[in-house]
This record gives structure tokens, sequence and C-alpha cells, in this order.
């Protein structure tokens, strides 16, 4: 998604319809992260890292926050972790932010 800030619209850049599963697949990123938890269990868990830029002018971080908080209502997700600063992003962080879900 992006946003129209002249409309004040949050905008469907790019969706997928009646879309082969080899086709999606092509489309996911290689990567995925899998986390080892302190008992030795693996999973791969789906979480939703919501980052808004810094310096945006307020009425960019509103509609920000209220497209995000739309999409978690509608898709229900569970493991929704937010940042400022993309520069925190990383594993140690991640895994941080996951181990309240253990």
């Amino acid at each position: 998604v992006k946003i129209d800030m002249e409309k004040q619209l949050v905008i469907l850049e790019e969706e997928y319809e009646d879309i082969s599963l080899d086709d999606l697949r092509e489309e996911l990123p290689e990567r995925h992260y899998k986390y080892v938890h302190d008992d030795g269990r693996v999973s791969y868990p789906l979480c939703f890292i919501f980052s808004s830029p810094m310096g945006c002018k307020p009425e960019q971080q509103m509609m920000y926050a209220g497209s995000k908080n739309r999409l978690v209502q509608v898709v229900e997700l569970t493991k929704v972790f937010e940042t400022r600063n993309t520069d925190d992003l990383n594993e140690e962080w991640l895994k941080k932010q996951l181990a309240f879900f253990r």
C-alpha cells in the first residue's frame, strides 16, 4: 500500500488475483525468519512489522497509524511490532519482540 497525501487516501499498490501457487511462490521473498525457542522448538512466525518514517508530518503519521490499525483488524494479526528507527530492525530486536509469544 501507499499513501496519497493529496487525496488523503491509503491506496492498494499491488494485489494478486487468480494467481497460481507457483507464481505466488515466485512473488514471495526467498528468506523467512526461523525462530528457535529456548526449549529447541522451531517456528516460523508470521508477524507484521510496521515502520512509520521519521520526519513525517503529523497528518501522515495519523494516516499510517490508521491504515496499520485497520489492516491488523481485518487480517486478525497477533504479532504486530512497530519501530520508528529502522536501524533498530535486526535479529536481536525481533527475537526480543517475539519472546513475549513463547
